[in-house]
C-alpha cells in the first residue's frame, strides 16, 4: 500500500514549520537577562581593587560586621527551620477549612516590601497595645531590649528568611509520599512517631536546603534590619548596612568590597542550595 493511500487527507501537503525563531526567543530573552546579571558583576569588579579590599577587611568595623553578620544569619536560620518545618508539614499533609487563606498569610513577608516589614516590627514592639505600654517597654522591664538592638537584626532577618524556608519545606513534603506513613500508622506508630521516624529522615536534604536557603535570604536582608534595628557602627552593623554606611560616607571601592564579599557568599550558598536538590 503506497504512502498516499495511508495519510489522512487533512495530512497531505502539511508542512512543519521551522524551530529557528521559537529558539531565538527563547535563548535570546535568556541571554540578554543573564548579561544583565554579569553586567553587575563586572561592574562591581572594575571598582575594587587590592587596597581598597584590604582596607575594608582590616578595619575593626567590617570585621565586627562580618562576625556578627554570620552570627545572626546562622541564629535567623536556625528559627527559621523551627518555623517552617512543622508549618509546612501540616500545609503538605492536612486539609483544613480557610487552608488557602492560611497559606497566603505565609508568604505576605514575601512579598510585602522589606521597609514595611520593619516598619511593622518597629509599630508592634513600640506602639502596641499603646506608647505607655508597649511590647518593648514591657520586656525591657525584665532586662531585655530589642529594639536597635541585636535582638531587632535577628527577627528582622527571621521574619522574611522564615517565609522562604516554609516554601522550601513544602515542596519537599509535597515531594515525599505519605504512603510510608500510612504504613507506618498501620504498625501500630501513632502520628507523631510517623512523623519523627519515617517523614522527617526522609526530608533530610530537603531540611539543609531550606536551611541554606533561609541563610542566604538573611544575608541579604536590608530594608527590615535597617528600620528596626538601626545602622551603628559596632553595634548592629552587618555587612549589608556595611554597604549603607560605606556609600554614605563615599567610599565607593569599600562598598564595593563588602559587597563582593556579599556576592561570593550568595553564590557560594545558592550553588550548595542546587546540589542538594539535585541529590534528593
Amino acid at each position: 500500500m503506497s504512502d498516499s493511500q495511508t495519510t489522512p487527507p487533512h495530512k497531505k501537503n502539511r508542512r512543519v514549520k521551522s524551530d529557528i525563531p521559537f529558539f531565538l526567543g527563547l535563548f535570546g530573552f535568556a541571554g540578554v537577562y543573564l548579561v544583565l546579571i554579569l553586567s553587575l558583576l563586572v561592574a562591581n569588579a572594575s571598582f575594587i581593587d587590592a587596597e581598597a579590599i584590604r582596607e575594608a577587611f582590616t578595619s575593626e568595623a567590617t570585621l565586627g560586621s562580618l562576625k556578627l553578620t554570620f552570627l545572626t544569619c546562622t541564629i535567623s536560620a536556625i528559627l527559621s527551620l523551627f518555623a517552617a518545618i512543622p508549618i509546612a508539614y501540616s500545609l503538605s499533609r492536612f486539609t483544613f477549612k480557610g487552608k488557602t487563606f492560611v497559606d497566603t498569610l505565609f508568604d505576605i513577608p514575601i512579598v510585602l516590601p522589606p521597609l514595611v516589614v520593619g516598619l511593622s516590627l518597629l509599630i508592634l514592639f513600640n506602639r502596641l497595645p499603646d506608647p505607655d505600654n508597649s511590647l518593648e517597654k514591657w520586656l525591657n522591664q525584665h532586662g531585655i531590649a530589642i529594639t536597635f538592638h541585636v535582638p531587632a537584626i535577628i527577627l528582622a532577618q527571621f521574619t522574611v528568611a522564615a517565609a522562604f524556608a516554609v516554601r522550601s519545606m513544602k515542596n519537599t513534603f509535597d515531594q515525599i509520599s505519605s504512603r510510608t506513613e500510612d504504613i507506618a500508622l498501620t504498625l501500630g506508630c501513632n502520628r507523631s512517631q510517623a512523623f519523627w521516624k519515617v517523614t522527617l529522615p526522609q526530608a533530610h536534604k530537603g531540611i539543609i536546603a531550606a536551611g541554606l536557603l533561609a541563610w542566604a535570604r538573611a544575608l541579604g536582608e536590608f530594608g527590615p534590619i535597617l528600620v528596626f534595628a538601626g545602622a551603628t557602627r559596632g553595634r548592629t552593623e552587618v555587612l549589608a548596612t556595611s554597604v549603607f554606611l560605606e556609600i554614605n560616607i563615599g567610599n565607593l571601592a569599600g562598598a564595593a568590597s563588602i559587597s563582593l564579599v556579599l556576592i561570593t557568599l550568595a553564590i557560594l550558598t545558592i550553588l550548595t542550595v542546587r546540589l542538594a536538590g539535585d541529590r534528593r
